[in-house]
Formats: structure tokens, C-alpha cells, sequence
């Protein structure tokens, strides 16, 4: 198999849903708000926004059916690197009105100047942080 073919099909299932969650639900597929929707219960879209999540966290073990094997992935850092790393991410959320989900994919194609804006920091800061770690011993 290509090694191109697994990461072109998660493209189009991750485009396919979110344009999906947004034509049929009128929800941006931002997951920072999905999985916030979750804390309030009380919503009438709280079972659509669950549906939606189970169907990411069903992804991986979706695959590993289809696939024969799970997804290749390795993690080189300490549990307490990974868990001020969420936190750091979760506040990056919260601050930028948004994660890279909701405005890198959905943003984006509806050309909202808000999420341009967004993606262009991520990028940004994505590029300075390989750059920092490269230079550091």
C-alpha cells in the first residue's frame, strides 16, 4: 500500500465530517467546542456533539479492524511533559477562540479572517518551536 493512501483517506474523512457536522447540524467541527458543549448537558445538541466525539475516539480502533494492525504513532516524551502540554494546549484554546480543528479546517474554508489569522500563529509558532528545539542540546 502507498504510504500516501492512509493520510489522504483521514483528509477526506476528516473534511467529509466536518462539512457533514456543518450541513447537517449547522456546527463548526471545532472539537475544543464540541467537547465543551459536553459540560452542559441540558443542550439539545449535546447527543449530536457526543456522536460526533465517539466517532474520533472510535477512529483508531476503526482502523485497526480495517487495517489488520494499529496506527503507527510513537511518543517520545514523559507523562508530565504530555500533561502540561494538554494544559498549555486547553488555555491556547481557550484564549485563541478556538483550536486548530475548528479553525484550520472549518475556518478556513469558509474564509473567516479570525481563523486565517489563527492558522498563521499556529504556523507560526509551530515553526519557532521546531527551531528553539533544534537548537537546543
Amino acid at each position: 500500500m502507498s504510504p500516501y493512501l492512509p493520510p489522504l483517506a483521514g483528509g477526506l474523512l476528516i473534511g467529509l465530517s466536518a462539512a457533514m457536522l456543518l450541513l447537517l447540524n449547522g456546527r463548526i467541527a471545532g472539537i475544543s467546542g464540541l467537547v465543551a458543549g459536553l459540560a452542559r448537558p441540558g443542550r439539545a445538541r449535546w447527543l449530536a456533539d457526543a456522536a460526533f466525539l465517539l466517532g474520533l475516539i472510535l477512529g483508531p480502533p476503526a482502523f485497526a479492524l480495517l487495517a489488520g494492525h494499529w496506527p503507527e504513532m510513537r511518543i517520545d516524551a514523559a507523562l508530565p511533559v504530555l500533561a502540561l502540554a494538554g494544559l498549555l494546549v486547553g488555555f491556547g484554546t481557550r484564549l485563541g477562540s478556538g483550536c486548530t480543528s475548528g479553525h484550520g479546517v472549518c475556518g478556513l474554508a469558509r474564509l473567516s479572517p479570525r481563523s486565517i489569522a489563527a492558522v498563521l500563529v499556529f504556523l507560526a509558532t509551530g515553526m519557532l518551536t521546531v527551531a528553539a528545539m533544534r537548537e537546543l542540546p
